[in-house]
């Protein structure tokens, strides 16, 4: 018989091999047990996903359904596949694999019931007198002791025992820390007889206590010797540096000094300034600086202009020595400080302050006194910053003979070289002296800033005429009465002090003091934010501070224009820098 035509016949049931099917269900089998296994080892909280099959045999753990599912799940797609409907057979392996799982959770459950929840206070077990933690502790640090002092006596062997005893310890110790539970007598006891017997054959072989203090001692003197050797070579550096030009402002000094000498046009301006009736001009405010850094100089000057509220008004009078004078002339005459009157001179030109006339001038030029600063063999025990070479600089003691150098004026400010004037100084020349000589801001506001702090008062010269408690005042920014100096004839008395004090008995070197002898009874106490020192070593002043002051005063070691200087502070002086100018880019300043 032929076969029907293909759209009478019938479909025909085409089956996968059972091979292929038994694979297949085998598959998802392993896979549900492997994502099983996974999520029992992490023991994540799951949510019944899959309720769709029930086969009456819930677990006791509700988070199990998903697991039942999952494998019930596979199994009748494995026995659909393979045309199987006995359901019983997969109730019972529902029940026993879900079962079987719940078990494992509640061992582990178990487990964790055992475990301490409140941890192991390790502090307070080290603390505790009867915790053998407590007594492991006290063990090894005296068996460290041993092991220095083994060293030193050349018994390596012993050391190297204590040593390992030590770190037997350690471990116990860390364990115990680490894993929250107290160290227990079984773990503890042998270490500590261990321990202690080598420590009783340390102290049989003479390391005994004496010795040990003894060791103990000797160390404690060698180190207290190397930190005071370590701070005095310290300051002595620290010295060094602050006292050295830095290579950027002596590239500045060749170029301007260069163009002093190759443009007579700036000589001839000079002359014209020299001759201005601005100087002595009595209605403008006149303000004296004396330095041999043009750099330094010129930020003073610029903050002071930059601050003003009429700069055209404002007079510098800048005296300076004869290496660095072209140097003054040439940046001053090139620049614009907004109209401001300004006039460089040579102290060298002050023929008038010589030996005869100003004792300091005398003890400058002294040998014993440059040997000092400059011999071959420096004294130690000398204090580093006594030792700077600026207390030979006569520009450091022309604040003394103002009155002499501008005598046609009547009221000056001072300012020093290492300041930055952040406010208008103009009301400084209205304020009220009340007679006195000299303005200042005093600084005894801590204990330290007392004259028996600077002057030796048992010699009967200092006693008989000064209180020990009075209060010392700062310079750096004073305003002057040069009337009233001329009457008190405060010059004189600083000559006469200066002679008391030839051969240094009654105070170190420097300019305050004989300043606060000088002017003993004649200063006027300023407010405080006129003047805020301390930026050249103080790391700690209050921010609040320094925006409300006038001037700020970089005293100290850590000068602005040197790479120690505090970094803190350092933008304070560094924004009155003229960045834009040729040289200083050529130099690299700033």
């Amino acid at each position: 018989m032929g076969r029907r035509a293909a759209e009478f016949r019938r479909p025909i049931r085409r089956k996968l091999s059972y091979g292929i099917c038994f694979l297949l269900g085998a598959f998802s089998v392993v896979a549900n047990a492997t994502a099983i296994v996974v999520l029992i080892s992490l023991q994540t909280p799951l949510k019944p996903l899959y309720r769709g099959f029930d086969c009456g045999c819930r677990p006791q753990f509700r988070t199990i359904d998903v697991i039942c599912s999952s494998i019930v799940f596979s199994l009748f797609s494995l026995a659909t596949t393979m045309e199987i409907f006995e359901l019983n057979y997969f109730c019972l392996i529902c029940l026993v694999c879900t079962y079987r799982v719940s078990d494992i959770l509640q061992e582990r459950n178990t487990k964790d019931e055992h475990f301490p929840k409140d941890r192991l206070n390790f502090t307070e077990e080290i603390l505790s007198a009867t915790s053998f933690s407590r007594q492991l502790t006290e063990e090894m640090v005296l068996a460290k002791a041993y092991v220095v002092i083994a060293k030193e006596h050349n018994n390596l062997h012993l050391a190297w025992e204590l040593s390992s005893k030590i770190r037997s310890c350690q471990l116990l110790l860390s364990k115990a820390a680490m894993t929250g539970m107290p160290v227990n007598k079984e773990e503890a006891e042998p270490i500590i007889r261990s321990l202690s017997t080598l420590i009783f054959k340390a102290q049989d072989i003479h390391y005994d206590i004496a010795t040990t203090i003894v060791t103990m001692k000797s160390q404690i003197q060698a180190l207290e010797e190397r930190a005071i050797a370590a701070t005095v070579q310290s300051n002595v550096f620290a010295q060094i540096s602050a006292e050295a030009l830095p290579k950027s402002l002596h590239c500045l000094h060749v170029k301007l000094t260069s163009d002093w000498l190759k443009k007579p046009s700036l000589q001839k301006l000079s002359d014209e300034t020299r001759n201005s009736l601005r100087l002595t001009d009595q209605h403008l405010y006149h303000f004296c600086i004396f330095s041999d850094n043009v750099l330094a100089t010129s930020v003073v000057v610029n903050s002071t202009v930059l601050n003003a509220e009429f700069p055209i008004k404002l007079v510098f009078h800048i005296v300076t020595d004869g290496v660095n004078y072209g140097t003054m002339q040439a940046w001053f005459l090139s620049n614009d400080f907004k109209g401001a009157t300004i006039e460089i001179q040579n102290v060298e030109e002050f023929h008038w302050l010589n030996e005869s006339y100003s004792p300091i001038v005398k003890q400058l030029l002294d040998s014993e006194s440059r040997a000092f600063y400059f011999g071959a063999y420096p004294d130690v025990n000398a204090e580093p910053k006594l030792r700077n070479s600026k207390f030979l600089l006569l520009l450091n003691h022309l604040r003394f003979y103002i009155p002499e150098i501008y005598p046609q004026l009547e009221k000056i400010v001072f300012l020093d070289d290492d300041v930055v004037v952040q406010k208008d100084l103009t009301p400084l020349f209205s304020l009220e002296l009340h007679g006195n000589v000299i303005g200042a801001v005093e600084t005894c506001l801590e204990a330290f800033h007392r004259y028996y702090k600077y002057f030796n008062f048992s010699n009967s010269i200092i006693s008989s005429k000064f209180d020990p408690q009075a209060c010392a005042w700062s310079l750096g920014m004073n305003v002057f009465d040069l009337i009233q100096w001329k009457k008190a004839n405060v010059t004189a008395i600083y000559h006469y002090w200066q002679e008391k004090n030839a051969d240094g008995s009654l105070w170190k070197l420097g300019t305050l003091p004989p300043a606060l002898l000088s002017f003993y009874g004649l200063a006027e106490p300023l407010d405080r934010r006129w003047h805020v020192l301390g930026l050249g070593h103080d790391l700690n002043i209050d921010n609040r501070l320094i925006e409300s002051a006038a001037v700020i005063h970089f005293n100290g070691n850590m000068k602005p224009w040197l790479r120690l200087s505090i970094s803190r502070y350092r933008p304070l002086w560094h924004k009155y820098i003229n960045q834009s100018h040729p040289y200083f880019q050529i130099c690299a300043i700033g």
